[in-house]
């Protein structure tokens, strides 16, 4: 079994030990690592992983390194890490969660040479129904990007693409769930004033959308084609996507998903 270290025992951090240990991996093929050495032995105690304080140590004990730190303690990580036990020769992964740090800078606070893998989760993670997509650097070979895969595949989907798509994908699937929530609360908000009272509301809009999604996933139509088969000609479906159509839905969709990609743009020029 891959042998996997954690850095980071936040909330992402946590999230994927839990779905390797629902998937398989034992106690002994993970460690945690934090900064606090009592912190962390209380977390690998509740989880029932081996934790460390020594990132160093954990690294050279495992083929899959994973950084799940906040943005502005990636450099300290890194430079914490072991570097006769890093780089070429070695086949050790380096697997970073952290938003917005290239893999230019990855690659700079590492020793020559080392697999590093770029990676985007989003928060459905935390119920093991996340999408993870990945961008590798020139060192990491099919074997360990297929380790990896498998490691990150225990708190969702996985996609493979480009470092240049991932403020894309940061768009679409890393502020996607907040889109979701947003319009789940609009739609409970408008259930509400239509004389619903709110716990209905809330039960009738979340399993509307469980249910949809779940539909979407496993139809073999296309939404189109789902939303068509639920609109009947001058209906109450048709009246209300009339309405969202006239109001710019699809329109205000673009323009916000695309100032979120700047934004990730922006950001990654800065961190």
């Amino acid at each position: 079994m891959t042998r996997v270290a954690v850095i980071g025992g936040g909330q992402i951090g946590e999230a994927l030990i839990r779905g390797l240990l629902e998937s398989g991996w034992t106690g002994g093929d993970v460690v945690v690592v934090g900064r606090s050495p009592d912190r962390v032995a209380a977390l690998g105690q509740r989880l029932g992983v081996r934790a460390t304080a020594d990132a160093a140590e954990a690294a050279r004990a495992s083929d899959l390194i994973v950084v799940a730190v906040k943005p502005g303690d990636i450099d300290g990580v890194l430079s914490g890490l072991d570097a006769a036990h890093m780089g070429a020769g070695h086949d050790r992964v380096l697997v970073s969660l952290v938003a917005g740090v290239s893999i230019a800078q990855l690659d700079r606070g590492l020793p020559p040479g080392t697999p590093t893998v770029r990676a985007m989760p989003n928060t459905p993670m935390l119920v093991r129904q996340g999408i993870t997509a990945l961008a590798a650097n020139s060192y990491v070979s099919a074997e360990q990007l297929g380790r990896v895969t498998r490691m990150l595949s225990t708190v969702g989907k996985v996609v493979v693409v480009e470092e240049s798509d991932l403020d894309a994908v940061t768009a679409v699937s890393g502020s996607g769930p907040a889109y979701f929530f947003a319009i789940a609360e609009a739609m409970v908000e408008a259930a509400v004033h239509l004389g619903l009272p709110h716990p209905v509301a809330v039960r009738s809009v979340t399993q509307t959308m469980l249910g949809s999604a779940a539909l979407l996933q496993s139809s073999p139509h296309s939404a189109p084609q789902l939303r068509a088969a639920v609109t009947a000609p001058a209906g109450t479906t048709a009246a209300a996507l009339g309405e969202l159509e006239r109001r710019g839905l699809r329109s205000t969709l673009h323009d916000a998903l695309a100032a979120a990609r700047q934004r990730s743009m922006e950001y990654g020029t800065t961190a």
